[in-house]
């Protein structure tokens, strides 16, 4: 064995004690850690020949890179809708890591971890009220379970018509309706030969909404004759979290043939609270469905879920069947995820999911979702009595999308941005609605409190008090 390999095996024990504590520190202080970072130059890398070993290398990271770590898991990162870990996700995430697992196979011998990833798969369909009839899996981010679940429904299209886009490559024309997709969405539609371009934009409700009318909807879905489709829908738009109707949607798909999607990235968490599930009544009629859970159900990254009504198993299969590996069997007969999804290698991702669904469970992130939509409310309800600011729509949920008063400082609406950035006290994103600047704040944290809206208020009080 290398010798640097064997002493850090013989030392594994102190290097991760050190670690350990280095995290907690970095926990504890999370509030008040900086939400921004100033850039600094970068060095070019060389690589030593007989490396530093554990120790030395933690300590030159510690040296160079630690101060660069912002807090973007803290309470008032308020930009990307990024969420923090809890306690219980932390614990199974680094499990995760050491058990080092290619979750695949229920059944293989060479692993079952799969069993912990279907396990996880219905907490998360028992957390939202779906039901059973989903296949699930976990990906990376809402991009791959966007790209999985338009992926089955590209082949469900090619299918209708007697093609195999899977093996044969996309032909003819896709058609696929949607209003206010996410750009992850229009990526994926890249990144699977139909095109980024290739979706006909559905009008919105009227009323300040990003919502799709159903009656355009309707009008356009008789325009195309019959002929198959993809309805890409939103529970959660991204600047206003606004909800597709879903009860007028399952009645169109009781008339009409098409694939409904529904990109829940991270509005699905709706459904976790009773004073808010009404927004997602009906959705349990789509044929597939994206979750985020790096976002509201406060995992680490890199973690989603995607949905797949489990009749769709053999387009599913044709989409992502290892087809050359003679030694898979038959993928129904012996579940694989290696023939259900992207990856053919992947970490136990299911593990920080599975710890912290037990370890909180419904009340808990009932609790989560009622206090992210109400710090959201308070940052809301200032903006609505301040002279210097304006909200661009109604806090709907968890985002805040709000921009500065008159139509004179809309070119000093980045410099504001960046200036209350700067800070370190808080973090908000840039965004466009209704083509004015604006900025956005999403509250997933389950950290965040009144003390934390109340210092990203002082913040902004103090840049527009001073000009």
């Amino acid at each position: 064995m290398n010798k640097q390999l064997e002493n850090d095996l013989k030392q594994v024990d102190s290097l991760l004690e050190k670690v350990k504590w280095q995290g907690l520190d970095f926990l504890e202080k999370l509030s008040e850690r900086p939400t921004s970072a100033t850039p600094v130059s970068q060095t070019p890398e060389t690589l030593n020949e007989d490396g530093l070993g554990g120790l030395n290398t933690l300590s030159l990271f510690n040296k160079r890179f630690e101060q660069l770590i912002v807090g973007s898991s803290g309470p008032r990162y308020l930009g990307f809708v990024t969420g923090g870990s809890t306690p219980a996700a932390i614990a199974g995430d680094w499990l995760a890591t050491i058990f080092d697992q290619n979750t695949q196979t229920v059944k293989g011998q060479g692993d079952i971890s799969a069993i912990i990833e279907t396990g996880a798969i219905q907490l998360l369909l028992d957390l939202f009220g779906l039901p059973g009839g989903f296949l699930g899996g976990f990906v990376t981010g809402a991009t791959m379970s966007n790209f999985t679940c338009l992926a089955v429904a590209r082949q469900w299209v090619g299918r209708q018509s007697g093609k195999d886009f899977a093996r044969e490559g996309v032909s003819g024309h896709i058609h696929i309706l949607s209003a206010v997709p996410h750009s992850s969405v229009i990526k994926s539609l890249s990144m699977l030969g139909i095109g980024s371009n290739n979706f006909e934009k559905v009008k919105v409700e009227e009323g300040n909404r990003e919502s799709i009318d159903p009656e355009d909807l309707e009008s356009k879905i008789k325009a195309l004759n019959g002929q198959p489709f993809i309805l890409i829908t939103s529970a959660g738009t991204v600047n206003t979290v606004d909800f597709d109707d879903f009860k007028a949607i399952s009645k169109l798909k009781e008339k009409y043939n098409f694939w409904w999607h529904i990109d829940g990235a991270f509005g699905a968490f709706a459904a976790c609270s009773p004073k808010y599930q009404h927004l997602v009544a009906g959705w349990e009629n789509a044929d597939s469905i994206t979750v985020d859970c790096h976002k509201w159900l406060n995992v680490p990254y890199e973690n989603a879920a995607f949905f797949v009504k489990e009749q769709h198993k053999i387009l599913q299969t044709e989409t992502f069947q290892n087809a050359n590996a003679p030694y898979l069997g038959d993928p129904m007969e012996n579940f694989s995820y290696l023939n259900f999804l992207p990856e053919n290698s992947r970490r136990l991702r299911a593990l920080p999911v599975w710890f912290t669904l037990k370890a909180y469970g419904k009340k808990g992130y009932r609790d989560i979702v009622e206090n992210s939509v109400n710090m959201a409310r308070l940052l809301g309800q200032f903006i609505e009595q301040s002279k210097a600011f304006d909200l661009l729509a109604t806090v709907r949920l968890n985002n805040v999308c709000f921009t500065l008063s008159g139509e004179q400082n809309q070119d000093k609406v980045p410099v504001f941005l960046a200036r209350l950035n700067e800070t370190g006290k808080v973090f908000m994103t840039p965004t466009v609605y209704n083509g004015k600047k604006g900025i956005r704040a999403s509250f997933v944290n389950w950290r965040t409190t009144e003390e934390d809206v109340q210092i990203v208020i002082d913040e902004m009080s103090k840049l527009t008090d001073n000009e």
